[in-house]
């Protein structure tokens, strides 16, 4: 019995590595200042010393400020608040970095690692200094090429003359103007007080992946990596209801349990049967492994028309062999060949019986397997290796568990007709997918063949069928005769009945927030109800706003918005109308972007200050629209031409601001100064209010 715990606990501590071997990244904490002044007692025309110090964590570096800024990556900065009651004396000294070269900077470098230390003399000018301030630093890991986003905190340093002692506190955001000590933080003096230095902008909640350090992709919500892994495991799960792997459990677990001499050896032999399954399937994600790595190439995947229409096809032809028109099977010599070998000594034989396991199954697993790999490939190195194990997990757990308790296997259900209503689903479920990626192509190309509701026709029909392929109106060529529908069938056709009820209203024009980034913008759709009525935020429009906006044509904003899709443009539009711009590096294709129009834009308080405030620009990172050759530029980024708006936006938001993914929201002024942000995936409402208010206050101090 002992054993048989300390088998389970192995199977348990291996399932949850799993699960979590994830980036380090996403379990990243908001690094903690501490902040201290070398004088206790401090007079009018002291000089005092300010340390800040920063514990850094194993595996994780610093850009230091003692560098060229100009190399490219984002280097810590401390930012004073100017004030007549101190001044700066002399340069920031940053302690105990090292320098480096790095390729991809062409030049030398200098980080922190394991601990940050910055140093600023200030001479105190008035018996009640006010001292306050901002820092910007990012970290970075040594090991994935993980990037946090750029953190931008602020802190305040209190200190009494005459002998009180000084203290150090956390600060909310001010809009005085500032004073920056060459691009690095200000450090003042010594004091035993320490305190944790809040996030100013929690959106850095967020967790982006990077390829040589330049951060690629965001979202630890809908896209997060450990979603990727549940989403792999339950897929696996799956897997193993379907026709052509749930009959081979009864057969699998009666081999380990007739050939095995003991319990104790059926049992180590099951083990090691999951353990294969999960080694061929993470063999498998190691090869795709090598595809998708760097920016462009994901860029490329997710927008490009060519990889979307060959992904749709892919999906469909995955539809059908589910639906029962055909099977995805693997050559019989093949299979033949390699179960022939699985009567080989101890673990060779068990290995290619696990290899024979998945290559006969491949006719159900198939188009899941690929569905996956889809999905993970232009993503980071390790997603499709770990998916494709979290899905070969999935599949042998049962088998494990079911070798190791046998006895479980007498309440199982029968195979019948149910494996086949398993599959049909999962072919309706991959027929929808299908269409998203023609979708993404179509809103890119703006070829306008599938328009919102013609998306959303689909989507019913496609749901309504479903409910009555579960109610069994309605049936294909392998299913058997069902006499009357169970309880539990029932339930579940209601599942697809109220989907399809629930989208019925967008075909009107309803924004069906559920569904925001999955469905194509709003503005590909031909009939609004009541599309005449104003919003409450677009009541007010400017009378400066230019009649001529460039690419208006083919290109809007949500919600009535008046706005740019041109850079230029929209400085042009901040220096007449002298409004602060509010910049959105947005995408067709990019669900978060949508997810942030229809539950952050969408709220009033934004959206009013949005159409009052500020020149709005939206700036699209994946528009193909070819640009007049007059146009053109060559990137000193990357030595490329630049000859598209979405090559343009793309290099402008990885120059300017070190980042490529999308979205991300920045409020600057006509002269390209930074005043808020930047600000990135959070459907915080509040967060984002202030988020632009601190922009507003930023450019009204400014005139």
């Amino acid at each position: 019995m002992t054993r048989l715990k300390f088998i389970i606990a192995i199977l348990l501590f291996n399932f949850i590595g799993v699960l979590n071997a994830q980036e380090p990244s996403v379990l990243k904490k908001t690094p903690v200042w501490k902040i201290t002044v070398d004088k206790k007692e401090v007079k009018v025309g002291d000089e005092v010393e300010i340390t800040f110090e920063s514990i850094i964590e194993k595996n994780w570096y610093m850009y230091s400020s003692d560098m060229n800024p100009e190399l490219g990556p984002i280097i810590a900065s401390f930012t004073f608040t100017k004030h007549t009651s101190f001044s700066l004396v002399g340069k920031l000294k940053a302690i105990g970095s090292k320098k480096h070269y790095e390729d991809i900077w062409k030049g030398d470098v200098s980080i922190f690692t394991g601990k940050a230390l910055f140093k600023q003399k200030l001479k105190i000018l008035s018996d009640k200094p006010v001292i306050k301030g901002s820092m910007e630093f990012q970290e970075c890991s040594e090991v994935t090429g993980v990037c946090m986003p750029p953190f931008d905190q602020e802190f305040e340093v209190k200190i009494a003359v005459g002998g009180s002692q000084s203290t150090v506190n956390s600060q909310q955001p001010t809009t005085n103007t500032q004073e920056t000590v060459n691009g690095e933080p200000s450090t003042a003096n010594k004091i035993d007080t320490v305190s944790q230095i809040k996030n100013a902008d929690t959106s850095h909640q967020q967790i982006i992946t990077s390829s040589n350090n330049q951060i690629t992709k965001s979202s630890n919500q809908e896209e997060s990596f450990f979603g990727f892994l549940i989403f792999a495991l339950i897929g696996g799960l799956i897997a193993v209801l379907t026709p052509c792997v749930f009959p081979m459990l009864p057969m699998t677990v009666s081999f380990f349990t007739k050939k095995s001499e003991t319990r104790s050896q059926g049992l180590r032999r099951a083990f090691i049967f999951g353990a294969c399954i999960v080694a061929i399937y993470a063999s498998l994600g190691l090869v795709f492994a090598f595809f998708g790595l760097g920016p462009d190439f994901g860029n490329w995947l997710s927008t490009h028309w060519l990889p979307n229409v060959l992904f749709f096809v892919i999906f469909l032809v995955f539809g059908a062999s589910f639906l029962g028109m055909f099977e995805i099977t693997l050559p019989h010599q093949l299979v033949n060949k390699i179960d022939s070998k699985s009567s080989m000594g101890s673990f060779a034989g068990i290995f290619f019986m696990a290899f024979t396991l998945v290559l006969v199954s491949f006719s159900c697993t198939g188009p899941i397997v690929g569905s996956l790999l889809i999905e993970a490939v232009g993503g980071h190195f390790v997603k499709p290796l770990l998916g494709m194990a979290a899905f070969g997990a999935g599949l042998a757990l049962p088998f494990t568990l079911f070798a190791m308790f046998p006895s479980w296997m007498h309440n199982l259900p029968k195979s019948g007709g149910w494996l086949n209503s398993v599959k049909v689903v999962l072919g309706f479920i991959e027929v929808g997918f299908a269409f998203k990626f023609l979708s993404i192509a179509d809103v890119v190309y703006h070829w306008r063949i599938l328009d919102r509701e013609v998306y959303l026709a689909i989507w019913i029909v496609l749901a309504f069928l479903l409910g009555m392929y579960l109610l069994g109106k309605l049936k294909f060529s392998h299913d058997s005769d069902m006499p009357y529908v169970g309880v539990p069938r029932f339930g579940l056709a209601l599942i697809p009945f109220v989907f399809g009820v629930y989208m019925i209203p967008g075909l009107f024009g309803a924004p069906l927030k559920a569904l925001s980034g999955l469905l194509p913008p709003m503005h590909t759709q031909d009939f609004i109800l009541g599309a005449n009525v104003k919003s409450s935020g677009s009541e007010t429009t400017s009378n400066n706003q230019t009649s001529n906006i460039k690419h208006s044509d083919f290109l809007e904003l949500p919600h009535g918005l008046t706005g740019y899709f041109d850079y230029k443009q929209a400085l042009e539009e901040s220096r007449k109308q002298h409004k602060p711009i509010f910049i959105d590096f947005t995408g067709h294709a990019c669900v978060n972007c949508r997810k942030m129009e229809e539950y952050v834009w969408a709220k009033p308080e934004v959206l009013k200050r949005l159409q009052n405030d500020f020149i709005v620009v939206s700036l699209y990172a994946d528009e193909r629209k070819l640009l007049p050759e007059a146009d053109w530029y060559t990137s000193p980024r990357d030595g490329k031409v630049k000859k598209t708006i979405g090559e343009q936006n793309q290099d402008l938001q990885i120059s300017k601001y070190n980042f490529s993914a999308q979205p991300q929201y920045v409020v600057i002024d006509a002269d390209e100064n930074k005043l808020s942000g930047p600000n990135f995936f959070n459907t915080d409402e509040q967060i984002f209010v202030d988020f632009l208010d601190k922009g507003k206050a930023a450019f009204a101090g400014k005139k």
